[in-house]
């Protein structure tokens, strides 16, 4: 049995993400199935002529027997590079980055997941932009059942607050005109899903200028968790 940690890098801070662990069993019956992913790029010009650019590279996914061994049991590890870019008017303003994914059981989430009613950490506008909820979930072990969808975030950065207590952050703040997250094998873990099985990447950036706050959300392509 092997385990594996995920890494989330955030540039520009010295924060360091909680580690989520995978567990896999070795041997031909349940062996690893790598899926490489296309990423994306999305650029956005805000109304006070700020250009955003979202890419998202290096995506992949590792899907793998669930220690469950049952049909209902499916696991994979994700990673993938967030990269914010930053131009235009007000090009050094900084922002924060929310990297995560939607998974769904059964459920359409090729449109990012807003028809299969999704819950968890996030709610979703009209134009398919991300924003966080006061429930906020970090960590890739979710028990689904036919027709629900969840999302989560990839980030758990631990920070020390104005008081000194400890506060967990699921966002990379970066200052200036550019900024990036990576992580590398990030767990999925459903539980309770007897049909098929899908999940989708998501980089939600929100920008604020002296004028104006804005959310851009990149989607990755859906794929199949079997």
């Amino acid at each position: 049995m092997n385990i594996r940690k995920t890494v989330a890098r955030a540039a520009g801070i010295g924060a360091v993400a909680t580690a989520a662990l995978g567990l896999f069993s070795t041997g031909a019956a349940n062996a690893d199935t790598f899926v490489p992913l296309p990423g994306g790029e999305l650029t956005k010009t805000l109304s006070d002529g700020t250009v955003v650019t979202v890419k998202l590279v290096g995506e992949s996914a590792n899907i793998s027997g669930s220690m469950g061994a049952t049909p209902v049991h499916r696991n994979a590890w994700v990673s993938a590079s967030a990269q914010v870019e930053i131009s235009g008017n007000n090009s050094d303003v900084g922002g924060k980055i929310f990297p995560g994914y939607v998974v769904g059981c059964q459920v359409n989430i090729a449109g990012g997941g807003a028809n299969g009613g999704v819950t968890g950490g996030a709610s979703w506008d009209s134009e398919g932009n991300v924003t966080p909820s006061a429930s906020v979930n970090t960590g890739g072990n979710l028990t689904l059942g036919p027709g629900q969808a969840k999302a989560f975030y990839v980030l758990d950065l631990e920070q020390a607050d104005d008081f000194g207590s400890e506060t967990h952050k699921v966002r990379n703040k970066f200052s200036g005109s550019s900024g990036s997250v990576t992580w590398a094998d990030s767990t999925i873990g459903l539980s309770g899903c007897g049909g098929y099985a899908q999940a989708r990447a998501f980089v939600s950036v929100e920008v604020e200028t002296d004028n104006v706050v804005s959310w851009v959300t990149l989607w990755g392509q859906p794929f199949s968790l079997g």
